[in-house]
């Protein structure tokens, strides 16, 4: 059985988690990563010397870091659907893939922390301002690419939209005001539709509202 490693309202964990659901593959879950030490056991450095998750192990084998699960993910389980046969189509996904890794991801993170994560009493409003409008500028450019096709990854779901649409629900539910493309607002729409999106992704977070610590 496939194995994965990570708490469940963990960003990066939330992309493998969604996608097992979505392929309905049976797996177990090790809700690891929210208390001190829990990553620094011997026997976890033994799965991710990089004491980080998400980790997954499929017959025994390590998969490491967010993205590359979703790809070994889609190539095993998904070939010819998630896991195009054409290498050009599988670009069209996993550009945004990386996107998401280099670009949005960073830059909601830091709103996320700077506002929801931090006790309003210390928050720096200089700073979420800044955050919100990378945001915003970032939301802008998925806009203008979902102007031309349905989905991220082209007329249909794909792979591509899994990691950016991961951030979409705690985006628009943390109670700052945020700009809403129209554009995005239907891909949001759609993406909230999908079964395991809601099971995994649309979940209450509040047990992160001004914590600071993981």
């Amino acid at each position: 059985m496939i194995e994965l490693w990570g708490r469940s309202s963990a960003y990066n964990v939330q992309k493998p988690l969604w996608l097992l659901q979505e392929l309905e593959l049976e797996y177990r879950q090790h809700e690891v990563g929210s208390k001190p030490g829990e990553l620094e056991t011997e026997a976890f450095l033994k799965l991710n010397p990089h004491a980080r998750v998400p980790v997954l192990v499929d017959a025994g084998e390590v998969v490491c870091e967010s993205n590359t699960i979703l790809r070994y993910l889609a190539a095993r389980y998904s070939p010819g659907e998630l896991w195009p046969p054409d290498p050009l189509a599988r670009s069209r996904a996993e550009r945004w893939m990386d996107w998401e890794l280099a670009s949005l991801q960073p830059a909601f993170i830091r709103l996320f922390w700077s506002f929801y994560r931090t006790p309003e009493a210390q928050r720096d409003a200089v700073v979420i301002e800044s955050a919100r409008r990378r945001c915003g500028d970032l939301f802008g450019l998925l806009e203008l690419q979902l102007e031309q096709q349905t989905y991220l990854s082209g007329d249909r779901f794909g792979l591509g939209d899994i990691p950016c649409a991961v951030c979409l629900y705690r985006y628009f539910n943390m109670g700052l005001e945020v700009e809403k493309p129209a554009r995005v607002m239907d891909w949001y729409a759609s993406i909230g539709e999908r079964k395991a999106f809601k099971k995994t992704i649309m979940q209450p977070f509040e047990q992160l509202k001004g914590r600071l610590e993981y």
